[in-house]
C-alpha cells in the first residue's frame, strides 16, 4: 500500500501560519507578531547561525564551547539564568521561581515554566515541535520539546494545566506558537504513530504526519481559540541552511527559548 497524498491531519480552520524572523549573528528566529505584541516576553528558536552553532549540552561539543555559547545566549536575551535538562519525549514540565544566575541543568523533562524575570526556559530540538505557551495577561511563559511521544503522552495538556495551577490562567486567555520543526511533507511514519495519537485510521502503511497541526487540534479542544495558535512555516528538514534536523542527518541540536525581560 502507498503512503497518503497528503500529510494528516489538515491545519484547523482560523489557525494561522507565521514565518519566524532571525535576529543577529546568534539568530534567534522569533515570532513576529509576539514580538509586537507582547514586549516583556523573550522568545525564539535559534539557528545555525553564522558559525554553525550547535546548541547541544549532550552531545560531542566541547563543555568550554558549549557553555560560552550559552553564556552568549544569556547576554544576547539579557537573562540573568538559563534552565534546561535532558529531554525524554514524556510529559513532565516544570516551574522555575528563584534561579540561581548562569546555567541550570535539572532532570530528564520536557517543559519549563515561570513568571520570574530574567530566567530564560530552554529545550533543544531538532525535528521535534518547540511549543511556546504564554499567558499574557500574568507575563508568564512556558517552552515545551514535543515529539510524537511526548505529543500522545499529553505534554501540551501538561503546561496549560501548570499555568491553570500556578497562576490561574485560563485556556481562553493563552497564546500557543508551534515553532520550526519537520513539515508533514517530511515527516512519514508509520500507523502505530497515527494510532498513538489517537487520528482517524491510516489507510496505508506510511503516512505523512503534520505534528503542528496536532498540537493546533489539541490547542483547540483545550479550549484555546484558534485566533490565538499560530504555527511556524519554516521546516527544519526543507531549511537545512538555518536549523539542524534529525531525519536530514544531523546530531546537532537548536535551542527554543522563552522568558520574562528583566
Amino acid at each position: 500500500m502507498s503512503r497518503s497524498d497528503a500529510p494528516i491531519p489538515a491545519v484547523p480552520p482560523g489557525v494561522r501560519l507565521i514565518r519566524e524572523l532571525p535576529t543577529g549573528a546568534f539568530p534567534l528566529h522569533h515570532h513576529p507578531g509576539w514580538t509586537a505584541a507582547f514586549p516583556w516576553l523573550v522568545q525564539g528558536t535559534t539557528g545555525r547561525g553564522t558559525d554553525g552553532l550547535d546548541m547541544g549540552l549532550f552531545g560531542e561539543v566541547p563543555t568550554g564551547i558549549a557553555q560560552a555559547r550559552w553564556r552568549r545566549l544569556r547576554e544576547v536575551t539579557g537573562m540573568r539564568a538559563a534552565v534546561h535538562a535532558r529531554q525524554v519525549h514524556g510529559a513532565a514540565v516544570r516551574w522555575h521561581d528563584d534561579v540561581e544566575p548562569g546555567l541550570s541543568i535539572g532532570e530528564g523533562t520536557d517543559g519549563h515554566a515561570t513568571r520570574s524575570p530574567g530566567v530564560l526556559l530552554t529545550v533543544s530540538v531538532a525535528d521535534c515541535v518547540p511549543i511556546f505557551l504564554i499567558a499574557g495577561v500574568t507575563h508568564a511563559a512556558c517552552v515545551l520539546h514535543a515529539g510524537w511521544r511526548g505529543i500522545a503522552a499529553g505534554v501540551l495538556e501538561a503546561g496549560i494545566a501548570l499555568l491553570s495551577r500556578r497562576m490561574g490562567a485560563v485556556p481562553a486567555e493563552l497564546h500557543v506558537h508551534c515553532g520550526p520543526a519537520i513539515c508533514g511533507e517530511c515527516y512519514e511514519v508509520g500507523a502505530e504513530v497515527v494510532a498513538a495519537l489517537q487520528l482517524e485510521p491510516a489507510l496505508a502503511q506510511k503516512v505523512r504526519l503534520d505534528l503542528r497541526a496536532v498540537i493546533a487540534g489539541r490547542a483547540l479542544r483545550a479550549g484555546i481559540p484558534a485566533g490565538q495558535i499560530t504555527l511556524s512555516s519554516h521546516c527544519t528538514r526543507c531549511d537545512a541552511d538555518a536549523f539542524w534536523s534529525h531525519r536530514g542527518g544531523c546530531g546537532e541540536r537548536q535551542l527554543a527559548v522563552a522568558g520574562v525581560r528583566v
